[in-house]
């Protein structure tokens, strides 16, 4: 295809995929899924995904869809196992939607430059930052409602739900899932081999547990004598430093996730 040929062609799915993306990203704000800096981030992922192609864009509704289905799902017993634990809750916000975003979003546009098979580790990338996003993220949700509390990798010990870097049975069945949904949906729309997307699915994942253990910033309320991941504690007291790397929150774990799925799928997917 000619070169002014395939710009035109992104700029006509860019204006399409900002008008999708919006209506999405509006539908999703009134349903209190998204806050108002994530319904403009989501907005700009979704028309960067769809610039990049439409394959793109249907993996990135897919992926939202569910995990917007899945975070609403007994979203009140949710809340209230993990209210006094994890940061945020609730609507995402812009820091939210990029770090499970920006990795796949640029890895989709990094495939509008090479030719042929040189574009195959990014397509593989894209698919696989989000297939770590999806794992990731249904690992959450799921392993909140576990039975049994989870336990942290960091102490081998059993730890409140919600906890970053703590595993349970069915979170990491979910994980798994998740890394082969994607997968097989990225081969079913042509992205690239489910495999490879699936490996850096649940790479990406299980690396956001280990730095969630090793590395996330841990606090402490002093007042309810329990740990947390809130500067200012649900009861109102604020919390100090207990843990961690300080500044390393949940936001920038989960952009270390996808940065290692993408990375986990394009070598790979570039493998004999």
């Amino acid at each position: 295809m000619p070169l002014s040929a395939l710009v035109d062609d992104v700029w006509a799915r860019a204006a399409a995929g900002l008008a999708l993306a919006a209506a999405i990203a509006l539908a999703a704000r009134r349903a209190r899924s998204l806050s108002p800096s994530g319904a403009v981030a989501a907005v700009v992922v979704g028309t960067a995904a769809i610039a990049a192609g439409w394959r793109y864009g249907a993996l990135l509704i897919v992926y939202f869809v569910a995990s917007s289905l899945l975070s609403r799902w007994r979203a009140v017993e949710k809340a209230r196992r993990t209210g006094g634990v994890v940061e945020k809750g609730g609507e995402r916000d812009a820091r939210q939607v990029l770090a499970n975003g920006a990795a796949f979003t640029v890895c989709a546009l990094a495939t509008l430059g090479p030719i042929g098979s040189a574009a195959r580790p990014w397509e593989a990338a894209a698919a696989g930052a989000l297939a770590a996003a999806t794992a990731d993220t249904w690992a959450t949700e799921i392993g909140t409602l576990a039975r049994r509390a989870p336990i942290s990798l960091a102490t081998l010990r059993t730890v409140p739900p919600g906890t970053s870097g703590a595993v349970s049975v069915p979170g990491t069945l979910a994980l798994a899932l998740g890394a082969v949904v994607v997968g097989a949906l990225a081969r079913a729309l042509g992205i690239a081999a489910a495999w490879p997307v699936a490996a850096g699915g649940a790479a990406g994942a299980v690396a956001d547990t280990l730095l969630g253990a090793a590395l996330q910033e841990r606090r402490w309320c002093a007042r309810c004598d329990r740990a947390t991941e809130q500067r200012v504690h649900a009861c109102g007291m604020p919390t100090i430093h207990a843990g961690g790397v300080r500044g390393v929150d949940n936001d920038a774990v989960n952009l270390a996730c996808t940065v290692v799925g993408a990375a986990t799928g394009a070598l790979l997917a570039g493998a004999p």
